[in-house]
């Protein structure tokens, strides 16, 4: 059979109360990125020309996540169960010939291939009509089981709730991963009841209609971590762990270097390259880029940034959105920048902060200099040329232009354009008074002894 259309249905419709948020479950970020999104991308890439997400309580979070990602969007009133959540893909769909694929939001762990292996199933030769994912947890818990043969075939699904001792003793679970075909499912799910322990209509029941109806059902066994179902803050915490923990792995396996990696903690989209070595206790943020053989040192925190080929970055260095560092340039300890451009080797060193500024090659930043970026309503730009030398303890107050080969002398605050080649000293005159602060000790000293 030749490769058909696949079409996703996502539940997210649950309230999700274990989580005790204000915030829909799904959109809890792994990684940076809300795990909805994540299970949306997998699908992507599976070839998922159509996706309905299913919602229910704060269904306006949860639109407003998928706002212009050509998403289907379907309502669910009442939380009635998991074939009754399908269901209502119906009207989205209804115009759709292929195989549908129903999960849920809370895995964010789904891969491509595990979700093309399970579709691809029901084009097999034998031809079942619904294909299941299953997995075997370390712990089982309160999944509901599938009693099957060696070959996959599926005897009966239950439910946890509804299984007898003997059923609950079975280690193979349903994710409730379903893969049907439209022509299908739609039936099935209508022919659903909820003569059950809890009242509900469930997803699973479609299997065992099927099977009633003479058809062959099958599960697809995959990795128990692909499944992890995130109800809880401390789920939640572990699925941080699982991700972070792989992606660690590949980032080593790719050619980096990470002095404690149990310590570095990435972002989805972070983007490491080869001979950079990452020290204890580092943190990126969503949308960073670190090309060759860059050094990161500890205690940096980097979000929104790209860093050139040859840079140091930290110790306890921030790097904000907009932060980019131009071939073999550094920033030193407690050193921040925000929508800065620092060119090529050119230096921050410490104690700095750089806003709304671009800085010319091999520039030297020092100690303490300040980029005076914002009055209170707008933000205002600064510009520093090649070669130009700011001295520690500097305040550019913005908008300002520092010229190429300029010098400003340090303690000064700058609040006009200084001219290449220019030195630029702004202080106030000293005023020296000898033999003052002896006669301030002595007087203070006195009035202490009397009491005063």
């Amino acid at each position: 059979m030749g490769e058909q259309a696949l079409a996703a249905i996502i539940l997210a419709a649950g309230q999700g109360t274990r989580m005790k948020s204000d915030l829909h479950k799904v959109l809890h970020p792994v990684a940076g990125l809300p795990m909805l999104h994540h299970l949306l991308e997998s699908l992507t890439a599976a070839g998922a020309a159509r996706q309905v997400v299913v919602v229910g309580a704060r269904r306006e979070q949860v639109e407003a996540s998928v706002a212009g990602r050509g998403i289907d969007i379907a309502h669910q009133a009442e939380q009635l169960g998991t074939a009754h959540a399908a269901l209502q893909a119906k009207a989205a769909l209804v115009d759709f010939d292929g195989i549908a694929i129903v999960c849920f939001g809370d895995t964010p762990f789904l891969r491509p291939e595990t979700i093309r292996q399970l579709t691809d199933r029901l084009s097999a030769a034998d031809a079942p009509r619904v294909a299941v994912l299953g997995f075997v947890p370390d712990d089982a818990k309160a999944y509901g089981r599938i009693i099957a043969s060696d070959d996959g075939t599926i005897a009966k699904m239950v439910e946890y709730k509804d299984a007898s001792d003997h059923e609950r003793s079975v280690k193979l679970c349903n994710s409730g991963v379903t893969a049907v075909h439209t022509s299908d499912l739609w039936a099935l799910l209508e022919r659903v009841g909820n003569d059950n322990v809890a009242g509900e209509y469930y997803l699973p029941d479609i299997v065992m209609l099927a099977i009633a109806d003479g058809n062959r059902a099958v599960v697809v066994e995959t990795h128990s971590d692909e499944l992890i179902g995130i109800n809880s803050r401390a789920e939640l915490a572990e699925a941080e762990l699982i991700w972070q923990t792989r992606r660690r792995s590949q980032v080593m396996a790719d050619g980096a270097t990470l002095i404690a990696p149990e310590t570095v903690w990435f972002a989805h989209d972070t983007v490491i390259g080869r001979d950079v070595v990452i020290e204890p206790n580092v943190m990126f943020g969503p949308g960073v880029t670190i090309a060759d053989n860059v050094v990161i040192h500890a205690f940096s925190h980097l979000e929104g940034a790209t860093i050139a080929s040859g840079c140091s970055v930290g110790p306890f260095a921030r790097l904000r959105p907009g932060a980019q560092m131009q071939q073999g340039a550094k920033v030193g300890n407690f050193v921040e920048m925000k929508k800065a451009v620092l060119g090529p080797g050119a230096k921050a060193s410490h104690l700095t902060y750089l806003g709304d500024v671009t800085v010319g090659a091999n520039a030297n930043i020092g100690a303490g200099t300040i980029t005076c970026n914002y009055d209170g309503y707008f933000k205002y730009q600064t510009v520093i040329g090649e070669n130009a030398f700011v001295g520690s303890n500097s305040s550019l107050i913005a908008p300002v232009r520092i010229g190429r080969d300029a010098i400003v002398a340090a303690g000064s605050a700058v609040s006009r354009d200084v001219a290449d080649g220019e030195l630029r000293l702004v202080r106030a005159e000293q005023l020296v008074k000898p033999g003052w602060a002896d006669r301030f000790h002595d007087a203070m000293r006195r009035k202490k002894r009397e009491g005063k």
